[in-house]
């Protein structure tokens, strides 16, 4: 895995790992899990952090972000809306023309399997992309 987009000489990826530490809650155990999920779908998954402290994974493009709320974590893909969706993982952000989400709130489960799927999906609609 790369990291990209360092920030006052951290990487992108310790960033993250503080992040995650300083939640200290529900919501960095389910983004500690999300990543890890991430980067087993896609070994070769490209960590940054944009925007002031978002947390971003790509591959030839934003794969999807995972921000941190009060009651949710939400994993935003970037291009979510041209993603098949099979197993009904998107549950936010459903009117937008281009993105998709998913909310996780304390004590959900998480469809492992359909969202390794879904991460894979749009690596292989990035790397698709790329190719043109």
């Amino acid at each position: 895995m790369k990291a990209s987009g360092s920030k006052a000489g951290e990487s992108p990826s310790q960033l993250i790992d503080a992040r995650i530490e300083a939640l200290g809650d529900w919501r960095g155990a389910m983004l500690g899990r999300l990543r890890a999920l991430i980067r087993q779908a896609d070994p070769e998954v490209v960590e940054e952090w944009k925007w002031r402290g978002v947390p971003v994974w790509s591959h030839d493009g934003i794969i999807c972000t995972g921000e941190t709320y009060k009651s949710v974590v939400k994993m935003t893909f970037a291009k979510g809306a041209a993603l098949a969706d099979p197993s009904g993982l998107f549950n936010a952000s459903l009117e937008g023309s281009t993105r998709r989400a998913i909310d996780f709130r304390e004590g959900d489960k998480i469809d492992e399997t359909a969202l390794k799927a879904l991460i894979r999906a749009a690596v292989s609609l990035n790397t698709s992309k790329a190719r043109r």
